[in-house]
């Protein structure tokens, strides 16, 4: 090797070396962001579904006032069939009355009290899984931007930690009730 290459060639290593690390240096920093950007995802997914959640919530109590509100309106009609027999006009007070139970059976609040119901589930399946997604996305990008040599490396870049915070959901049963109850005292 030439006196002249041998520089040349010792350069050249420098600067491919340099090139490496600044490449890598580049990928942690692109998956630092990355790992916000999946956090922040997941925390969309959860208010998004908690959304969600409190419309299927506020439809379920239409469906349950327009359940009550038939089931009024039919205990009215069959009342009004009683008294329409009582008056002796039992022709009337049975067409009546057979009109109540054939619209009985097609009852749409309660078919969309069941369909609600089922949504309102599926939605408390989701919001589970999109805060256990937010946590393990939380876990994940700690560890990575808290891990040696990423870590100091990000801080030398100017790159700023964000502190997120894990979600903790604790549920207390102890005060559980059933809300369906006619006891005054539950």
């Amino acid at each position: 090797m030439s006196t002249l290459n041998k520089p040349l060639f010792i350069l050249s290593g420098i600067l491919a070396v340099a090139v490496l690390f600044a490449m890598v240096i580049a990928g942690w920093y692109n998956k630092a962001i990355t790992a916000e950007e999946n956090i922040n995802t997941s925390l969309s997914n959860i208010s998004k579904e908690e959304q969600r959640r409190v419309d299927l919530f506020n439809n379920l109590v239409d469906a349950v006032e327009s359940y009550n509100a038939f089931e009024q309106q039919t205990l009215t009609q069959v009342i009004e069939a009683r008294a329409l027999g009582n008056q002796g006009k039992v022709e009337e007070a049975m067409l009546m009355l057979a009109s109540i139970v054939e619209a009985y059976p097609d009852l749409k609040s309660i078919q969309n009290y069941d369909k609600l119901m089922l949504e309102f589930s599926i939605t408390e399946n989701r919001l589970a899984s999109y805060r256990e997604q937010y946590n393990n996305d939380v876990r994940a990008y700690n560890r990575f931007v808290r891990s040696f040599p990423v870590g100091p490396a990000l801080t030398m870049l100017g790159y700023m930690r964000q502190d997120y915070q894990y979600l903790e959901f604790n549920v207390d049963n102890n005060d559980a009730r059933n809300l369906f109850s006619t006891d005054e005292n539950t």
